[in-house]
């Protein structure tokens, strides 16, 4: 296991990149801790795969460097580099048995036979293909292959780290979430570094420790799931999670107020400095509540009833705005208004989370 380190690393497949639009991949620093969980999220061709082969050695770096531990790993070869890789599509060996597949890693490194049918009933136990053992891989469904990929990703305690690629795009949604649970547990077990590659944030924030968000190639937010949702650092992050994702407006912030389009005011509850660019105040659905007497005028469009909650999806100073009503809860008998939770309101500029000035938070 290591300690991953990206310094200054940046990547552009361009021979000769003259701007940062150029890069696939922004300059970046980050520590990445020994045993971490990490999941790196975003939509497609924001960067994750890119950065995924970097650090696995399929990809040199345009500039900068990645260290496993204190080692200088940037010009090594993914061989070399001690680490097991799933992709998103299985990569097995047709003519091998169930069981020849998963031994495969731990045979190529001389281990014991004796340990090494102790570990892999222990993976096929994890991934659900006891029964399978004994069955060539040729004929399996797309789904057994990639559970036979992952456990042959996992069936080496000895790694720097495992890395996944969009692992359960070919599963079953019902295999889903048993598995990404069974990765957690391992993880809790063993203590590998993973990094765990998808877009979808329900995998991202029930299997990692911190998760890794990434837009247009940069690194925008690297926290635990709580404050990715409470304290989104771009407004990327703020849309990207939550379903729906926060709500943002466009507002003058003047002080502790925020001045929406419409001229309605809003109590920030904090106090801001002088605020240049595009500013904006986000909101997320969970934290907007419906009244009839206070708060700020909305038009409701319609409301779709999910099951555990209703989602008001409303219009608010020309914006789209949605609303979370919790079962049970009853829409406003007179001209619909809203109102935040305090202390749920965040302030924006040219994308970025603003923070209050120090000590002037208001009571």
């Amino acid at each position: 296991m290591a300690q991953i380190t990206l310094e200054n690393l940046a990547h552009s497949y361009s021979a000769n990149p003259k701007s940062e639009a150029d890069y696939a991949l922004k300059e970046m620093n980050h520590v990445w801790q020994d045993g971490g969980a990490y999941a790196l999220l975003g939509s497609s061709g924001c960067g994750k795969t890119t950065l995924l082969n970097i650090i696995s050695g399929l990809l040199r770096p345009s500039q900068g460097r990645i260290l496993f531990g204190a080692q200088d790993v940037t010009e090594a070869p993914t061989t070399q580099r001690n680490i097991a890789q799933v992709f998103q599509f299985p990569v097995v060996y047709d003519t091998m048995t169930v069981r020849d597949n998963l031994a495969f890693p731990l045979r190529n490194r001389g281990m014991d036979a004796a340990y090494i049918k102790s570990r892999v009933d222990q993976i096929a136990a994890m991934i659900g293909m006891e029964a399978m053992l004994a069955r060539k891989a040729q004929g399996l469904t797309a789904d057994a292959k990639q559970k036979i990929s992952l456990g042959r990703g996992m069936v080496r305690e000895d790694v720097n780290a495992i890395l996944f690629d969009e692992p359960l795009t070919v599963i079953d949604p019902n295999m889903k979430w048993e598995l990404r649970t069974q990765l957690k547990q391992l993880h809790r077990q063993f203590g590998h570094t993973m990094i765990y590659v998808t877009h979808d944030q329900t995998e991202a924030l029930t299997f990692a420790d911190k998760v890794v968000v990434m837009y247009d190639g940069r690194v925008v937010q690297m926290g635990t799931p709580e404050e990715l949702f409470e304290t989104p650092a771009h407004t990327f992050v703020g849309y990207f999670i939550g379903s729906p994702g926060m709500n943002f407006l466009d507002a003058r912030i003047d002080g502790s107020k925020a001045v929406l389009t419409n001229g309605e005011t809003v109590d920030l509850g904090a106090r801001y400095g002088d605020l240049s660019g595009r500013t904006q105040i986000g909101v997320r659905p969970e934290h907007a509540v419906l009244t009839d007497q206070g708060g700020l005028p909305l038009s409701i469009r319609r409301i779709e009833d999910v099951g555990r909650h209703r989602i008001v999806r409303a219009e608010l100073s020309g914006a789209v705005f949605n609303i979370i009503l919790p079962e049970g809860e009853g829409l406003p008998a007179d001209t619909p208004r809203v109102s935040f939770l305090p202390g749920k309101i965040g302030a924006y500029a040219d994308d970025w989370r603003v923070a209050p000035h120090a000590m002037e938070r208001a009571a």
